[in-house]
């Protein structure tokens, strides 16, 4: 038996748009509905929720449908994560929230708006979570909630079936989604004894498309893997353009810096060695010249050129201190010797010194 990803739109949209008992399953398995909210029988929605006005915008969602007490349910697979999603999640179910009344209609009457988004792609990396389930709540005492419009997304690269003690079939239908593929050629038969689940798999078998779906079915994963290789792409770029950048900031504060701080310190240690040069040449000429003429012209000589030669040591040291730093962190970033050597001017030597 050879199957079809259940991912791709073409399967995921017959195998939940067109079966009211799979979707059923499904959505009870994947919210977090409690016993007494749970969905027993749906009706299928447009999909194309269409704007009251044309300058409005168009959504499009894979499956929308509600249930026996006016429930509104969104299904939306995603299967590259973008910044804007969580935007177009929210707006999509924000209007369908909207959009239950009439005019004359009053607010009570108003229903919950679920949006489930199933999306293979890791959004959250620092979470070692696959389900993230948000709501409208107080900051500060977070069990007095606003109801309305709950919003699911569950990354399913994070899923492991070993790793999760969950409901049952809520493992299931993510093991579905996560295991079956072109390449499956053995189903666990714990999938098979689920009816909804053993349905939805006979809905994705290859021999149930004809020629011109499959073709469809194709263009689907290249068009993924265009999107995906564009969206990587723009990754890089941005990447070396901000390492490039950094690093142009780094070395131009860096040597801004180093330069300060060499000539204060260069300032205060001429100044130091100076006064006691200067002192000390003033005491020795004064006491052929006369000690109060010696010393004063002594000391002025010297702590003129103390000061000099103290300035002119630290600005040389400061800026050498400066390139030595800025090569270091230049070869801690990975860049070549070549390129460290042109940039900062320093020998063989010097870079060969580099701890």
């Amino acid at each position: 038996m050879k199957y079809l990803n259940p991912k791709a739109d073409m399967t995921f949209k017959r195998v939940f748009g067109e079966h009211p008992a799979i979707v059923m399953s499904f959505l009870n398995a994947l919210l977090p509905l409690a016993d007494d909210e749970q969905i027993e029988s749906i009706e299928y929605l447009p999909a194309e929720m269409v704007p009251d006005t044309p300058l409005k915008k168009n959504s499009i969602v894979d499956v929308r449908c509600r249930d026996q007490k006016g429930r509104q349910f969104i299904v939306e697979m995603q299967m590259i994560w973008t910044s804007e999603f969580k935007q177009r999640v929210l707006f999509n179910a924000s209007k369908a929230y909207v959009r239950q009344l009439d005019h004359s209609e009053n607010y009570h009457l108003l229903q919950p708006v679920y949006s489930l988004n199933l999306i293979n792609d890791i959004f959250e990396p620092e979470l070692p979570d696959y389900y993230h389930s948000y709501r409208m709540v107080h900051e500060m005492h977070t069990d007095k909630i606003i109801e309305g419009l709950h919003l699911v997304f569950i990354e399913l690269p994070k899923f492991n079936p070993t790793a999760y003690i969950g409901k049952r079939m809520q493992v299931l239908w993510l093991r579905y989604l996560t295991e079956i593929d072109e390449r499956t050629k053995d189903v666990d038969p714990e999938l098979l004894s689920d009816e909804n689940i053993s349905k939805a798999l006979a809905t994705i078998e290859e021999s149930a498309y004809n020629e011109a779906q499959m073709a469809g079915y194709d263009k689907f994963w290249d068009n993924v893997r265009v999107e995906k290789t564009l969206f990587d792409a723009a990754e890089r770029r941005g990447l070396a353009s901000g390492i490039a950048k950094g690093m142009a900031e780094g070395m131009k504060k860096g040597m801004a810096e180093g330069m300060e701080k060499g000539m204060a310190e260069g300032m205060k240690k001429g100044m130091a060695e100076g006064m006691e040069k200067g002192i000390a040449e003033g005491l020795e000429k004064g006491m052929a010249e006369g000690m109060e003429k010696g010393m004063e012209k002594g000391m002025a000589e010297g702590m003129e050129k103390g000061m000099a030669e103290g300035l002119e040591k630290g600005v040389a040291k400061g800026i050498l201190e400066t390139k030595i730093d800025t090569a270091r962190k230049m070869k801690e970033l990975g860049i070549d010797k070549n390129t460290i050597k042109a940039v900062t001017g320093l020998s063989e030597d010097q870079l060969a010194n580099l701890a």
